[in-house]
């Protein structure tokens, strides 16, 4: 009774129907959680995080109140991709017991765990957001940090995007100074579960990344850096913050010279 199973999954709508494919199968008892509605919708930016009054009346909506266990999970491909950024956003707002499911939705259909097309109708609950402004960086503060170096920034995109050698979903590519590239499919194994916590710790030392040190992710739009939160916090380091405006952000509002690029750079 005190657990709830939210379905986070979003894919791109020429490619996946994410919504429907809830209504054809989900874990049974499992309730969607839209993305696209849980956001700050007067943002030019992708979804960005709602305010407090916003969030704590959608997942209240969805039968989720402050002593709620949740779980979170998706249907990618690749295991986990959009699970993270639900959680995460679940422990902005200051809610403690949430969790991914390992592995996702993919290896919950390998294994022969049951599925349904039943909808729950889940008795509407009430939700106390707090944010925890320690988990979310601003634009000013990212700039800030460029010379103040106060916090240490690891960017999950491919390679490629981040060294500014393809386009990133249509923007010009680069990153912020001084990030550091870990792609986000570095800490999922070939199965989509989790990488052990040995094999993670070792991938953030490979790349000078102290997790004793204060640390904030970014991506494109503030997704996949979510997963470098939970990587981290399944290593015991739970304050990681995540730059919410990401890339979207950073590539429309930063100064050229703030905007590594090895393509620039080469002309």
């Amino acid at each position: 009774a005190g657990l709830r199973v939210l379905d986070a999954s979003w894919y791109p709508p020429k490619e996946r129907n994410a919504r429907q494919e809830f209504k054809e199968r989900h874990i049974p008892g499992a309730s969607f959680f839209d993305i696209e509605e849980c956001r700050d919708k007067s943002s030019p930016y992708d979804f960005m995080l709602p305010s407090e009054s916003q969030f704590a009346d959608y997942v209240g909506g969805l039968g989720v109140s402050n002593d709620t266990h949740v779980v979170v999970y998706d249907g990618d491909e690749v295991g986990t991709f959009y699970a993270p950024r639900a959680w995460w956003m679940f422990r902005a707002f200051g809610h403690k017991e949430v969790s991914v499911l390992n592995g996702g939705f993919k290896n919950w259909l390998k294994e022969g765990h049951p599925v349904t097309a039943e909808i729950t109708q889940p008795t509407p609950a009430v939700f106390k957001a707090r944010l925890n402004r320690a988990l979310v960086k601003t634009f000013d503060e990212m700039v800030q940090n460029v010379s103040s170096l106060k916090f240490q920034v690891v960017d999950s995109r491919p390679e490629g995007r981040f060294r500014g050698t393809e386009l990133d979903q249509g923007l010009e590519s680069g990153h912020i100074p001084g990030a550091v590239n870990i792609p986000f499919h570095s800490f999922l194994s070939e199965t989509g579960h989790e990488k052990s916590i040995e094999e993670i710790q070792e991938i953030f030392r490979a790349k000078n990344v102290d997790l004793s040190k204060p640390l904030t992710a970014t991506c494109r739009k503030g997704v996949t850096a979510c997963q470098i939160a939970l990587a981290a916090f399944l290593c015991g380091k739970r304050d990681v913050a995540v730059y919410d405006g990401s890339w979207s952000e950073w590539f429309h509002r930063a100064p050229p010279h703030y905007k590594v690029s090895e393509v620039k750079r080469g002309k």
